[in-house]
Order: C-alpha cells, then sequence, then structure tokens
C-alpha cells in the first residue's frame, strides 16, 4: 500500500469553488489562515475583487469560471499545477438554489440545480483527484447539505443534488484511498448568509424548532470544519459526512 506523502499544512495549495463571498469566501480565509496558498473560483468577476481585497494576501488568488464548463475545469486546475507546483485541497463548494415544489418544478429548475451543485463537483473531484493521485496524497473536501440527508420541501432538486453529492463522495473515496486522496462531505445546516438573511421570520423560526443548540450557524462553523479535513490532523479520515447543524441531524 502506499505512503502518504504528507505536506506541512503551510505548504498546500488549496481550490476553493464559490468563492468569492459567504461560506465559500470563509472557507477560502481559513485556508489562508492556515497558511496555504488559495484559488478562490467563482462566476462573479466583481465580487472576486472584492474577495481579494478582504482576504487582503498575496497567497490568496482569484479565477473567474462557470464551474459547470467541464474544459474549464480541467484548465483551472492543470493552470493551478503549473504556477504552483502542486494542488493538496480542492473544495467543491459551488451552489445554487432554485426551489420549488415538485409538481410545478421545470426542467430548467432542476437542470441548473444538478449541473452547477452535482455535476461541477464531479468535475472538480475528477480533475483534482488526477493530480493527487500522482502526489499520492491530497484532500478533496465537498460541501452537501442537511436538504441531502433529510430531503426539504420545495427543495426536490437541491437535495438530490446534495444527496448525490454524498454518494459520489463516498464512491470516490473508495476508489483513492490507496493512494492516500481522502474525500469527505460537510453538510451546513441553518447557516446565516446573505441567502438566509431573504428568508421571512416567520420561516426562520420554524427552522429554529429544529436545531437543538436554538440559533443558526455561522460561515466560520462551516470553514472551521473544512479547514479540519482539509488538514493533516485528518490523515486518516476519509468516506464521511460531516453534519455542522446544530443537532438538527441526531
Amino acid at each position: 500500500m502506499a505512503k502518504s506523502k504528507a505536506v506541512p499544512d503551510n505548504e498546500k495549495v488549496a481550490i476553493v469553488t464559490g468563492g468569492a463571498q459567504g461560506i465559500g469566501l470563509e472557507i477560502g480565509k481559513e485556508l489562508l489562515a492556515m497558511g496555504m496558498t488559495v484559488v478562490a473560483v467563482d462566476i462573479k468577476d466583481e465580487a472576486l475583487a472584492e474577495a481579494a481585497s478582504e482576504a487582503g494576501s498575496d497567497k490568496f488568488h482569484t479565477r473567474t469560471l462557470d464551474v459547470t464548463d467541464a474544459a474549464g475545469m480541467e484548465k483551472l486546475v492543470g493552470d493551478v499545477v503549473e504556477q504552483h507546483g502542486r494542488l493538496d485541497v480542492m473544495v467543491n463548494n459551488a451552489g445554487i438554489t432554485r426551489d420549488n415544489i415538485l409538481v410545478m418544478m421545470n426542467d430548467d429548475e432542476w437542470d441548473a440545480v444538478i449541473r452547477v451543485n452535482l455535476t461541477s463537483a464531479f468535475y472538480g473531484t475528477r480533475e483534482a483527484a488526477k493530480v493527487m493521485m500522482r502526489q499520492r496524497c491530497g484532500s478533496i473536501v465537498n460541501m452537501s447539505s442537511f436538504s441531502g440527508l433529510e430531503g426539504n420541501r420545495g427543495q426536490g432538486n437541491y437535495a438530490a443534488s446534495k444527496a448525490g453529492m454524498i454518494g459520489m463522495s463516498k464512491s470516490a473515496a473508495k476508489e483513492l484511498a490507496k493512494r492516500s486522496v481522502r474525500v469527505n462531505c460537510v453538510c451546513p445546516g441553518f447557516i446565516q448568509t446573505a441567502m438566509t438573511d431573504a428568508v421571512p421570520d416567520e420561516a426562520k423560526q420554524m427552522a429554529m424548532q429544529q436545531i437543538p443548540m436554538q440559533r443558526m450557524g455561522q460561515p466560520g462553523d462551516i470553514a472551521t470544519a473544512v479547514g479540519f479535513l482539509a488538514s493533516e490532523a485528518s490523515s486518516y479520515i476519509t468516506g464521511q459526512t460531516l453534519s455542522v447543524d446544530g443537532g438538527m441531524h441526531m
């Protein structure tokens, strides 16, 4: 069996998709604080520029990309390896919602969510794995959701994409473990972001009743979990789904 070529966290190179704002930006900042070189990927140019300014480090790089573009993802990973010499952490965080009840959901609402949330994570996992297998080390963290574990009214497309991500990640973990490449999922619960800020107060109160800790989580809570799974502290953990949800999924 191959030995892992462990790399100190402060020498690692990481890609974070959906990295311009919200949870993705917090993840990038967490990895940056651990000493990693971070490439934040997003489709929004202005948001990326703001993220780089907020990060305030020459180790925080940005790349504009539509993550549903397979060739674009392949080129991204190739460019990162060419520029930085390696790729140690891949965080597939990009995601969207197009909520609707199933009987009213149209094909575009279904297809868009599956493409951005699941297919892009497949592309990212596939391309990162090729590099990490050669290195015989690496950590892939895929962002699932409480909805992927429990389902959620009006989110059949979103729940399907996040449940699919868990199944894909477990399969990849089994395939890549012998090359010391780890694949895990993080499942956020109700996290305070711009998206949840727009949720009506009544809906927030209903959600709060499902959380044993009686509060929403913060993006930093998710970033810390991702940082752990990306680090050498979790070197013997793979194929796992870590819920960060205040106890919702017990």
